[in-house]
């Protein structure tokens, strides 16, 4: 049942609504889990309304309107997202004004509190938005100052920009990745947060830390047991991590094998032979030089997926290494190797325009994708977008043309290449064009 389903008394003062793309599913999933382990919808004396379409997001506003004088418009915001919820806000501020309250948390405000204010964001909720955010809630249910809460950000009365303090870590044992009582929402389940390689294009580092934080298996089986009992037979299993191989790993880099075989025997001896365990492919990824024979023997073993995905990003060595990367061009090709003997599909990820690339850098990236795809890869294409917060923000991506765009196309018709990397290659070049402007 979900919380739009219950009855009571309305209180006319407030309501919240949360805007829920479905790219923001696994972040409202585990903010919907958090408001149930803090008991912020206790006595049901709060209406909070989960919206999935910008129309349906009108007509729910124009509808509350009637009867609150206030609401709270929530929203989970990735950077891709950024011009379109900048048009969503600016429209919203149009016609409604000050009968709204709009709050925003998710990697960009994390990375970029202050123009996310600028756009018209009244709060931002910043980092981890477990803690932060119930207790932002449960401001707003008890109609206390909510600019006391600790992680938002905010312009004050004196028009200055203020934050309320950085939260420590969650463990994530104490929060659930998708909600269990008054939400029916399910989804991968979290394992890990926080990644040690601190690539210089990624915002995961600055948003959950370097040191490894992992889910125990009591309480990712916990997860499985509600999965098997929504779905039956028909139960798939994924997991949420920065690097899937780290689950367990003291540093994220040596790797745990026995804390990860355990992991999946534990979990797949939870649900029958019908159900499906997912490791190791979307939405996580491996590392390469984590792709050696013992990983790959526990997908065989245990997972259901015929693929995993590898990120590799660049084919020369020299970006590599000035993305802090970590890792060598040869244990790519070693990756997909050993991948392919296990008869496992290699999906491997590329990025385009990563700064600093020249001409020769280029050629060395095409060479490597056309040796993996020989061995039987699929390129998973992107495009460099800097992200706030990163080492590479400042960077302005490289422009694609040539010989890289014939390639692209070639092993795009032969089903070797697919992605978004055009999309992202428009958005970079709009972040490249705004910031100019400025």
């Amino acid at each position: 049942m979900d919380i739009n389903d219950f009855e009571g008394d309305i209180i006319k003062d407030t309501a919240v609504i949360l805007y829920h793309e479905h790219v923001n599913k696994n972040s409202w999933n585990a903010l919907l889990a958090a408001l149930e382990t803090e008991n912020v919808l206790e006595g049901r004396d709060m209406d909070i309304f989960i919206i999935e379409s910008q129309w349906d997001l009108l007509q729910k506003i124009n509808e509350l309107l009637r009867t609150h004088a206030l609401l709270h418009v929530c929203f989970s915001l990735f950077t891709s997202q950024f011009f379109e919820i900048k048009w969503l806000v600016k429209n919203l501020k149009r016609r409604y004004g000050k009968k709204l309250q709009l709050i925003a948390g998710g990697p960009h405000p994390t990375g970029d509190p202050r123009r996310t204010l600028d756009i018209g964001v009244d709060i931002g909720v910043l980092g981890e938005g477990e803690k932060t955010f119930s207790e932002l809630l449960k401001h707003v249910k008890n109609n206390d100052d909510i600019r006391k809460v600790k992680g938002i950000y905010f312009i004050n009365e004196q028009g200055k920009h203020q934050y309320i303090g950085k939260r420590s870590f969650i463990q994530l044992d104490d929060y659930r990745s998708f909600p269990k009582h008054q939400f029916k929402r399910f989804g991968p389940i979290e394992i890990t947060r926080g990644c040690p390689h601190a690539c210089y294009f990624c915002q995961t580092p600055h948003i959950f830390g370097t040191k490894p934080r992992h889910r125990s298996i009591e309480s990712i089986c916990e997860h499985v047991d509600d999965l098997v009992e929504q779905f039956k037979d028909h139960t798939d299993v994924r997991f949420v991590a920065p690097n899937a191989f780290s689950y367990g790993s003291i540093d994220g880099k040596k790797l745990n094998l026995n804390k990860i075989e355990e992991l999946l025997r534990t979990t797949k001896d939870r649900f029958s032979k019908k159900g499906r365990l997912f490791f190791g492919t979307f939405p996580s990824e491996a590392r390469p030089e984590h792709v050696i024979p013992a990983s790959l023997e526990l997908i065989k073993k245990y997972a259901s997926n015929d693929n995993i995905v590898i990120g590799a990003q660049s084919g020369s060595q020299k970006i590599l290494d000035s993305c802090n990367r970590g890792h060598s061009v040869e244990d790519i090709c070693k990756a997909v190797e050993l991948t392919t003997k296990y008869k496992l599909k290699a999906i491997v990820d590329f990025i385009f325009g990563l700064p600093g690339e020249n001409e020769s850098d280029v050629e060395k990236t095409i060479k490597v994708m056309k040796d993996l795809t020989k061995l039987g890869a699929t390129i998973h294409a992107h495009y460099f977008m800097p992200l706030p917060q990163t080492p590479f923000s400042s960077k302005a991506p490289g422009f694609l043309k040539g010989n890289l765009l014939n390639v692209i196309e070639k092993l795009t018709s032969n089903g070797n290449l697919f992605g978004s990397w055009k999309r992202q290659a428009q958005l970079a070049k709009k972040f490249l064009k705004q910031r100019s402007s400025k």
